[in-house]
């Protein structure tokens, strides 16, 4: 299994894209599915006689942890959101979500980021990890107390920077909640080649500008813009109904319209 993309955070989207283009050459489907069987089995061992659930977001990781938790015979998931979504991904999640998908809405709104523009396009990592800890996290956490779970399931690892746990793939947060991430070794390049050999759909924000780099987020949590008003340009060309409905609130969505003529 060769490795030619390095932290996620230093890779370029191109990088990404021809990656995937190239992906039985940097991983034969032999390879993969040694990996896949070996994760399957350590699911089953770590979750053994627990009440587990899976986290969902619609972006690869995610996608790639769907699959081989069905094969582990894990159903039940959740996945966090807010009402800044984009509405081509919403459409999107609607016909691909898993069955058993649990939508749990964090609440954050038109309004609420009227209150907080600092959130808007964050250029700062500590910014927007906020993002996370506001959405994905606080609607894992409704869930795990809801449904009284022994353990949550995460797609997270280590090759994009995300912390699974300290010497191990599990960890249990100051609130109580056990975080597993069985994928937490696989490598970019095994989760594209599970995507390509399993042929899963993947949302239409990959084939966005920077969209490997950025990921599925909330629209104002976009990163990688250089400046709000490129981010604002950013998501016209994504959806300009997006911008168009932001500028009745966000006076830098409607400053942008008029410099651009929009």
């Amino acid at each position: 299994m060769e490795k030619v993309l390095g932290r996620k955070q230093s890779i370029r989207n191109e990088d990404w894209i021809n990656a995937m283009q190239h992906i039985e050459d940097l991983v034969k489907k032999e390879e993969l599915d040694v990996l896949v069987d070996q994760t399957v089995s350590e699911i089953l061992e770590q979750t053994e006689g627990k009440k587990v659930a899976f986290a969902w977001s619609g972006g690869k990781d995610s996608l790639v942890l769907e699959k081989v938790c069905e094969m582990a015979g894990i159903h039940d998931c959740l996945m966090a959101v807010c009402d800044l979504e984009y509405p081509a991904f919403v459409e999107w999640v609607e016909s691909h979500k898993p069955k058993k998908l649990e939508t749990i809405n964090t609440g954050q709104d038109m309004d609420w980021l009227l209150k907080h523009q600092n959130m808007l396009f964050p250029q700062k990592s500590n910014v927007a990890s906020q993002w996370f800890h506001m959405v994905q996290h606080r609607g894992q956490e409704r869930y795990y107390k809801a449904h009284d779970l022994d353990m949550l399931l995460l797609g997270r690892r280590r090759a994009d920077g995300n912390y699974v746990g300290k010497g191990s793939n599990i960890y249990t947060d100051g609130k109580g909640v056990t975080r597993y991430s069985p994928l937490s070794d696989w490598s970019h390049e095994a989760i594209l080649a599970f995507i390509h050999y399993h042929k899963v759909p993947v949302p239409p924000i990959y084939e966005w500008q920077n969209g490997y780099s950025c990921g599925t987020h909330p629209w104002p949590a976009r990163q990688w813009t250089g400046s709000v008003e490129n981010g604002w340009k950013e998501v016209f060309e994504i959806d300009s109904r997006i911008v168009i409905d932001a500028a009745k609130t966000i006076p830098s969505a409607r400053e942008f319209l008029e410099k651009n003529g929009k």
